[in-house]
């Protein structure tokens, strides 16, 4: 990604050229490149062009600014990217300078035009509409060599509209992966939610409320905000369908399997591999019976759903770190933003903007990288709060030591689960591999 600035050079011309050919600033001199002119000579030659126009404006030459983010281009390619710029908005009507400085962080290009071209002797007109054009050459030009490009900005409406269908969507998936409603709550919190008023039978909460990592305010489940399938009482009641579905499909197979097999039947007495495999289904059944917990498919079930957890909790963690990234990103930005501010109010307020420029490039260049990049991400830079950013900071990192610790003692609770599944298993010699069954068979 790179941005544009530019301004008018009233005078001393020759002071411009000179600080942007700086050896110290251009790698020795290489990356600097000319058209129509000479470094050496441009000013005169630019006051050769000057002197053919009659437009009564002071304005000797243009300086712009092409800047990149750090460590997204090589000098040569900065150099090169800066050289077609220079063509693309100039058409090779100007006489121009350009130089790549690499002595910062941040590369930049400057490149200095004579105001009058060589052809027509007409000043460059310098406004809203040909910034726009340099903006969109320039960001076709990143296109082109790969580099990211500014985004406009997303619409707060459109923000809110799609927190709301993230929510709907969550909700979905956590219902078709949820056992009972307790389990349903459990993923939305391993998903990174805050949940309020989720309590069926407290007469006091009305709502069910969600919270996501990064949104500043509870969303209601309420049927004006997300909709009616999406109140407490209705999630409830979907859970409920879903299970009551599921095990509708299953309820016949399950009173089956309660039941003791009879192996004084001839079929068990003439096949003895049958009779063993019959007399382990019944220890199987007979263990799950006199077992702390209900039935084997049921601890099955649960370590099925505790998994759930804790894989929405390790996902969930891997999107927070993305957003802690982020944030920590733009807080950096909006620091650089708010340091520098001062200069570029100075800058706007210079009787010569291009000498106050050459004092204060550093402070400038930063002001100004760090304006887009934060417009880029979304942020209006007129009410940017900066307390409220390390706040928000704050917030996430709480939220991911939430989240670790509950990871932690989802996956603890899950490898007790398995254990204990396995306890149960080895105790009764089940298989849980039927293939396993199917080659003993061929040993018989």
């Amino acid at each position: 990604m790179a941005y544009t600035k530019i301004h008018a050079i009233r005078a001393t011309v020759d002071k411009a050229i000179e600080y942007i050919c700086n050896p110290d600033k251009t790698d020795d001199s290489i990356l600097i490149y000319s058209f129509g002119c000479s470094p050496e000579t441009a000013n005169f030659d630019f006051a050769f062009a000057l002197s053919k126009t009659r437009q009564p404006d002071n304005n000797k030459a243009y300086h712009l600014i092409q800047s990149f983010l750090p460590g997204e281009v090589s000098f040569d390619e900065a150099h090169d990217i800066g050289k077609q710029l220079a063509d693309s908005v100039l058409e090779n009507r100007y006489s121009y300078v350009i130089s790549t400085h690499i002595d910062r962080g941040h590369i930049h290009n400057h490149i200095i035009f004579c105001a009058a071209d060589n052809i027509e002797h007409k000043k460059y007109n310098d406004c809203k509409k040909t910034y726009y054009r340099i903006r969109k050459l320039s960001d076709d030009l990143c296109k082109e060599h790969d580099l990211s490009v500014i985004q406009p900005n997303q619409p707060k409406r459109g923000k809110k509209d799609w927190n709301r269908t993230q929510i709907r969507k969550d909700i979905d998936d956590a219902i078709n992966n949820c056992t009972s409603y307790g389990h349903f709550i459990k993923i939305m919190l391993a998903k990174g939610y805050e949940v309020k008023g989720y309590d069926l039978s407290a007469p006091n909460q009305k709502y069910i409320s969600f919270l996501k990592p990064g949104m500043e305010r509870f969303i209601r489940g309420s049927e004006k905000s997300l909709g009616a399938e999406y109140t407490k009482e209705r999630i409830a009641e979907r859970i409920n369908e879903r299970i009551k579905t599921r095990n509708s499909g299953t309820q016949n197979k399950d009173k089956i399997s309660s039941a003791l097999i009879d192996v004084s039947q001839e079929r068990f007495q003439e096949k003895p591999y049958l009779k063993r495999w019959a007399e382990k289904q019944n220890l199987m059944t007979a263990a799950s019976m006199y077992s702390s917990i209900s039935s084997i498919p049921k601890l099955e079930e649960d370590i099925a759903a505790q998994k759930t957890i804790v894989a929405t909790s390790k996902s969930t963690l891997k999107t927070l770190e993305i957003e802690i990234k982020n944030t920590a990103e733009i807080l950096t930005y909006a620091k650089q933003y708010k340091a520098n501010k001062i200069y570029n109010s100075h800058y706007k307020k210079a009787k010569d903007r291009d000498a106050y420029f050459r004092g204060h490039e550093t402070q400038l260049i930063l002001y100004n990288g760090a304006k887009n990049i934060l417009q880029q991400k979304g942020i209006n830079v007129k009410t940017l709060d900066i307390n409220q950013l390390i706040e928000n900071y704050s917030r996430l990192l709480s939220k991911k030591k939430e989240l670790q610790d509950n990871y932690g003692q989802s996956l603890k609770a899950l490898k007790e689960m398995e254990k204990k599944l396995k306890t149960l298993n080895d105790y009764i010699g089940r298989k849980p591999n039927i293939n396993k069954m199917h080659e003993k068979d061929s040993l018989l």
